[in-house]
C-alpha cells in the first residue's frame, strides 16, 4: 500500500479523537483533554508529512521524468502556502 504509514497514523489519530470526545463527555480535567488533542494534532502533522514525502517520491519524480513538472511544483507551492497559514 502506497500510504500505509500515513494510514496507520490516521487510524491512531481517529482513536485519539474518539478518546478526547469521551474525555469531554466524562467532564475530565481540561489539561488532560488538551494534551490528548495536542497529541492528535502532532500525529496528524506527521501523517501529512508522510503523505507529502510519498507524493514527492512518486508523483513529482514521475513528473520530472516526463518533463511535466510545472503542475506538481505549483501543487507543492500551494500546499506550502497553506501550511504557512496554519502554523
Amino acid at each position: 500500500m502506497k500510504h500505509s504509514d500515513a494510514l496507520k497514523k490516521l487510524k491512531i489519530a481517529k482513536g485519539q479523537i474518539e478518546s478526547a470526545i469521551k474525555m469531554i463527555e466524562e467532564n475530565r480535567y481540561c489539561i488532560d483533554i488538551s494534551k490528548q488533542v495536542l497529541a492528535t494534532i502532532s500525529l496528524l502533522k506527521k501523517a501529512n508529512s508522510s503523505i507529502l514525502k510519498k507524493h514527492i517520491e512518486t508523483c513529482v519524480k514521475e513528473a520530472v521524468k516526463t518533463q511535466n513538472i510545472d503542475e506538481k511544483l505549483e501543487e507543492l507551492e500551494k500546499i506550502m502556502e497553506y501550511l504557512e497559514k496554519t502554523t
